[in-house]
């Protein structure tokens, strides 16, 4: 059974069996899929790290199908009913859905009218009945009228036959998996608001009257509707399909169809008729409902976990200021800005509260101290919170360099999601145990300018807040994906060994948290590490757990010079060989690097892929995979939601990555919606081909909905503001002279768009964005 696990996972992936079988030797052993991606291409076949994780997911999968598939066959066995057929029929079932529908005739489960009446004896009266439509019911269930068996009348005895057929159709496997697919590609979801509810829901305003087919709705819709009806605001209906005039439902003739059931005018076809509409109406519909609804929801959560993971990817690897001081501002009106100044290793070194906004206006007194903070500590950054007085905030860091253009400042508006939280953590109290919560909030807008990916994973994936209707998520499958992430992440950048906090090395490959805590424990007691081979002195470090960690720590200014690059030390040897070849120091000398051919230093041990890798290396070690640091500038004059005009063009930094379009942070803390039509002049499949988190671009203002807090942008600064999409430059056509260009990322399809919606419409769909 292994081997067809891995034959199956290997034909969705299009690899050879033997990948699959390498990789799933080396996860089962310990090894976690950053260490594989990099470390074992040789046994996997190069498998990537995005390969591997769909591999992991899949075999979760099959692995507790066959645990299934295992138990149902003990189960119907020890039930004297199991056929060769039927353990075939087992065998070959593909999903959990088909192997659920295949067990349903023999699942235990509590007394039912069915089994009551065969009980009763009336099993021959349904079979009767079902194989031979001549018969007429009546007369035919006279005979098994006795009140002993709690059969009283002829009316009794139909009923409890009715019961048997419609238990045998219910529990028909190949039956209720046809009419499962027919319905989810005819039926639809219909809403409709509750009685009273109109204004209390107002938010869901959409779909007060809503109807759209299951194989058309996107992600935020389905989770936007299932949210309306938890909160009592909607009342949501599975149709089926468009209702039927006169006549059965399609439904219904499948299942007539498939037992024989055919109206002919014979004695016994009204009453089998009837027993079909019976069985559709009160038991069949009701179960595919139940499992449609768990197939949207599936749906849904799968896309939405899919934005976020992919958000969150984009907002991990955003590019880093470095190690540069910077000055943290965390806005506020009444309560003050805080302000926290870190060094370039982002240790705290000043902090202060200043009130230069309403109530107080003590404008110029706020300046006088950040100007003195600034020349004190040498600050090259100012990172602003975009939350709360953000705009306003931001205009003060602007008078500080316009009045103090000698200190050659440069101001940057930082997400802060999250920050709050982080502040209240039990690691901020560890780790900043003298500073009030409030200014531990202006350390970390500090800290993740300087580097995103340090500071973010201090912090519950699920609190930076870059996911859609992300409380509406499963939580596990939120948290495993979200995980995967972060760990893929921060082994793609590499960490400090010797600055690392231990939030960050606990992401490390084969770093437990205890492993983590030690980490940091044998650097403040003994000093920085001068080699990756030091390592194993750290209390409970055992060999697996280096062979995991080695490659993605680094050192800088240590002992050996390759304890700086992602070589794994297991590969050194490899590395002397070359120079040896070489008759020369390799690290940077790109020269001598690119005579060397790989296939000579191959080995029983290390293959093409590895000397390939570790030649790349040496190139430019320690290379950091994350984009150039840039910043936006916000239009000035340009702070609230009522500044904005259609037709403005403004720079802004993408915030939020959906299914059906981007939000972009234009500075007047509400963020707009550039609809996936209004991404480029060519089709867009997906949004991310386009943009992503942290992105800089610009866009044009095409509609501001004050009221309701809605504005809508575009990335095709040639669109004009109120006119129809058909009649704009491109839509979807092959100009590709006036496509928006973004550092070349935009990968836009040239076939022909789907029909799409208006931007209102968008921006009433979208459901989030706020700030």
């Amino acid at each position: 059974m292994t081997t067809l696990i891995h034959q199956r996972i290997a034909d969705e992936l299009g690899v050879r069996a033997g990948q699959v079988s390498a990789a799933v030797e080396l996860l089962d052993g310990g090894a976690t899929v950053p260490f594989v991606a990099r470390y074992r291409k040789e046994a996997t076949g190069a498998l990537d790290d995005a390969q591997l994780r769909t591999l992991e997911e899949r075999l979760g999968y099959l692995r507790e199908l066959e645990e299934r598939r295992a138990a149902v066959l003990e189960s119907i066995r020890g039930q004297g009913k199991l056929t060769d057929e039927l353990e075939a029929q087992i065998h070959a079932a593909d999903s959990k859905a088909r192997l659920e529908d295949i067990y349903l005739p023999y699942k235990p489960k509590r007394r039912t009218k069915a089994q009551i009446a065969k009980e009763a004896g009336l099993e021959p009266l349904a079979d009767a009945l079902l194989g031979d439509p001549n018969l007429n019911p009546q007369e035919t269930a006279a005979a098994y009228v006795d009140a002993e068996k709690q059969v009283p009348d002829v009316a009794a005895a139909l009923q409890g036959a009715r019961a048997i057929l419609v238990e045998r159709f219910g529990e028909d496997g190949d039956l209720i998996g046809e009419l499962r697919e027919h319905m989810w590609m005819r039926g639809r979801v219909v809403s409709k608001v509750r009685e009273g509810k109109e204004t209390d829901g107002a938010k869901f305003s959409d779909y007060f009257e809503f109807s759209e087919p299951f194989s058309k709705l996107p992600s935020h819709r389905i989770l936007a509707l299932f949210r309306g009806e938890k909160e009592e605001v909607l009342d949501l209906v599975l149709e089926p399909e468009e209702p039927v005039e006169e006549g059965p439902s399609s439904f219904e003739v499948r299942i007539a169809a498939r037992f024989g059931v055919d109206d002919q005018g014979r004695a016994g076809d009204r009453w089998l008729t009837d027993t079909v509409r019976w069985a559709w109406r009160t038991r069949i519909l009701v179960h595919l409902g139940i499992d449609l609804r768990g197939r949207l929801r599936q749906f849904a959560e799968d896309e939405a976990v899919r934005v976020f993971a992919s958000n969150l990817r984009d907002l991990l690897l955003a590019a880093p200021a470095g190690t540069r001081a910077t000055m943290g501002l965390d806005p506020g009106f009444r309560t003050g800005v805080k302000v926290a100044i870190v060094d370039a290793t982002g240790k705290v070194v000043a902090h202060d509260t200043i009130y230069p906004h309403v109530p107080a206006n003590r404008w110029d007194e706020s300046l006088a101290k950040l100007a003195v903070l600034a020349k004190q500590h040498n600050v090259d950054l100012i990172a602003i919170g975009n939350g709360t007085a953000s705009r306003e905030t931001d205009k003060l860091a602007a008078d500080l360099i316009a009045r103090q253009p000698d200190l050659k400042l440069t101001k940057v508006v930082v997400s802060e999601a999250g920050a709050s939280v982080y502040s209240a953590s039990a690691y901020a109290s560890s780790e900043l145990p003298e500073l009030d919560v409030s200014i531990r909030g202006a350390v970390s807008i500090a800290r993740r300018l300087q580097d995103p990916l340090a500071e973010l994973v201090k912090i519950d994936p699920k609190s930076i807040g870059v996911g859609q209707y992300q409380h509406d998520i499963t939580e596990s499958k939120l948290s495993r994906s979200l995980d995967a992430v972060v760990e893929d992440c921060v082994n793609a950048v590499g960490v400090d060994l010797n600055t690392a906090s231990v939030p960050l090395l606990t992401r490390v490959s084969g770093i437990s948290a205890g492993l983590a805590e030690n980490i940091v424990l044998h650097r403040d007691s003994n000093g920085p590490f001068r080699t990756r081979d030091s390592l194993k002195n750290v209390a409970r470090l055992g060999p697996k757990a280096f062979e995991q960690c080695a490659g993605f720590l680094r050192i800088r200014g240590g002992d050996e010079p390759l304890d700086q690059s992602s070589v794994h030390p297991e590969a050194y040897p490899v590395v002397r060989r070359m120079q040896e070849n070489a008759g020369a120091e390799l690290i940077g000398n790109t020269a001598v690097l690119t005579k060397l051919r790989p296939e000579t230093f191959v080995d029983d041990t290390f293959g093409l892929p590895t000397v390939t890798d570790i030649l790349r290396e040496l190139e430019k070690p320690g290379r950091d995979p994350r984009p150039a640091f840039k910043t936006a500038t916000f239009a000035e004059g340009v702070e609230k939601l009522s500044d904005l005009k259609p037709g403005m063009v403004l720079e802004g930094v993408v915030t939020n990555v959906a299914a059906f379009g981007a939000f972009v942070d234009i500075g007047v803390h509400q963020d707009g919606l550039v609809h996936i039509s209004a991404l480029s002049n060519n089709y867009v499949k997906d949004p991310r081909d386009v943009v992503k988190s942290g992105d800089v671009v610009r866009v044009k203002v095409l509609e501001v909905d004050v009221a309701r807090k809605r504005i809508g942008l575009t990335l095709r600064l040639q669109d004009e503001p109120g006119k129809p999409k058909q009649q704009q430059g491109g839509g979807g056509g092959r100009d590709r002279g006036n496509r928006p260009q973004r550092d070349n990322r935009d990968k836009g399809r040239t076939s022909p768009p789907p029909a799409a919606g208006s931007m209102a419409d968008a921006l009433r769909r979208a459901g989030f964005g706020n700030k």
